[in-house]
């Protein structure tokens, strides 16, 4: 419903710092436990103008809220928004909109459950549209917004909706209908314009992160514990990522149709009611994440899949990564186009380490959802692993202990630091190929997320202990 209140409008916009909440991983003052002397205000349908959110309040997200075109929300470090379970909100930032989220090491910005025991769901999630290309895949947003906020995309690939900064999302997820979803963050065409950085995404009942498109750029970002896929690519995606994290618990999967699984990165250029080949592609460029799947752990999801998934046409970079415990297999390379792409170094997994349960590189063939498709599967596992090992330097690691992470698989604190002596941790990142040599990298001499003693996640995020 679609409803205003100046009430609420002048509150939000008179409001002035008087308290902060700093808060080290979990502690009693929570959004789902907030501290008695900060007043909730309840926010619903449009906003628009200059908003400006502080700390000493905290947010109630009421069903779909939509930060209107021409708009501008801030949000000050420090500031706690919830949701609660009989109103999941979405929370969605609009074409021509912008949202200025800066939190802090000391003071992140929170969105989370309002609920005394919180659990996936309870938040929908957020939505960010913006105006970069996409290659028209998916034809109107998911996750049941209304008909004014359905369309998404342009021309701009510069287009900025604002900056997303040290923010945590924790139980989102939102399923409207089969295939129709919300997700922990989702990005439609948003532009290289905008900042996006220091973002943790847990317990989510979806994806953690989707790409619609777009072009924007981000580093520094965690899934940890999500149901679906943690980095989930779309509709010619083509911006830059450094420095990421994904985790999987075991236990923990969304319900499946059509052989879906979970997997760490799944990254299509369509979904197969469009030609695979259709442009612009799905062609982002991935450096030093840490991708960590369930290992095969005690009572571990049937539903899980790969670390990662290459498919219907998608063109992906992955270069200097740890890929670890992949329950189906650890790359997946999957149908004609894409393994064409793969062979023609279109497509790469470059200078990483990978580990896996089962098959570590697997040419999937079959599944062509697209009846026309091109390309017959060109790629068998074997010629896939020499590639990968031969041409792209990539080291297949036969013991997940011998990648030399310290605690990566506990779900309730993982530690995904490298050991000091590890290979990984000695071994220099390359930025030689295609688009890693684009200045938004930043030169490292290791492998993976993290450096020896060096952890970006300290302060802002919080875990499950």
């Amino acid at each position: 419903m679609k409803t205003t209140s100046k009430l609420i409008a002048g509150l939000i916009l008179t409001s002035s710092v008087v308290a902060s909440c700093n808060k080290k991983e979990k502690d009693n003052t929570s959004p789902s436990n907030p501290a008695p002397s900060l007043e909730t205000i309840d926010i619903r349908g449009n906003l628009t103008g200059n908003i400006k959110w502080t700390k000493d309040k905290l947010y109630r997200l009421r069903g779909y809220v939509y930060v209107e075109s021409g708009s501008s929300l801030e949000i000050e470090a420090g500031t706690k928004i919830i949701s609660s379970k009989d109103s999941a909100a979405v929370f969605v930032i609009y074409k021509d909109a912008k949202i200025f989220a800066k939190g802090t090491a000391q003071n992140p910005i929170v969105f989370t459950s309002a609920e005394k025991n919180p659990a996936p769901g309870d938040l929908g999630g957020i939505v960010i549209v913006g105006n970069a290309t996409g290659n028209g895949n998916h034809k109107s947003i998911e996750g049941g917004v209304d008909a004014a906020h359905k369309a998404f995309g342009g021309t701009n690939d510069a287009d900025n909706s604002g900056i997303l900064s040290y923010v945590r999302i924790e139980y989102a997820g939102k399923a409207v209908n089969p295939d129709d979803e919300v997700n922990g963050l989702s990005l439609y065409t948003v532009g290289n314009g905008t900042q996006i950085d220091h973002i943790q995404v847990s317990r989510g009942l979806d994806d953690a992160y989707e790409f619609f498109g777009g072009s924007v750029n981000a580093k520094y970002l965690i899934a940890y514990n999500c149901a679906d896929d943690d980095f989930d690519f779309d509709d010619g995606y083509h911006g830059h990522i450094q420095y990421a994290l994904a985790v999987k618990d075991p236990r923990f999967t969304d319900s499946k149709t059509g052989g879906d699984v979970s997997n760490n990165i799944e990254a299509d250029n369509t979904n197969g009611k469009i030609p695979y080949n259709t442009s612009p592609y799905t062609s982002a460029t991935l450096s030093n994440f840490t991708l960590v799947g369930p290992n095969n752990a005690l009572n571990t999801s049937t539903d899980h899949g790969y670390n990662v998934r290459f498919r219907r046409g998608a063109k992906m970079i992955l270069a200097n990564s740890v890929i670890l415990g992949g329950q189906k297999a650890g790359l997946v390379v999957e149908n004609g186009e894409t393994q064409v792409h793969y062979r023609n170094a279109e497509s790469g997994l470059i200078n990483s380490f990978i580990h896996a349960v089962t098959s570590t590189f697997n040419a999937k063939n079959g599944s062509n959802l697209y009846s026309g498709a091109i390309n017959p599967d060109s790629l068998d596992d074997s010629s896939l692993e020499t590639i990968s090992v031969s041409t792209y330097g990539s080291k297949k690691i036969t013991s997940a202990t011998d990648m030399g992470l310290i605690d990566p698989f506990n779900v309730n604190k993982p530690n995904c630091m490298p050991n000091s002596g590890a290979t990984i941790a000695t071994t220099a990142s390359k930025f030689d190929v295609g688009n890693l040599k684009n200045s938004f990298f930043s030169p490292s001499n290791y492998i993976g997320a993290f450096a020896p003693g060096s952890d970006w996640t300290l302060l802002w995020t919080s875990w499950e202990d």
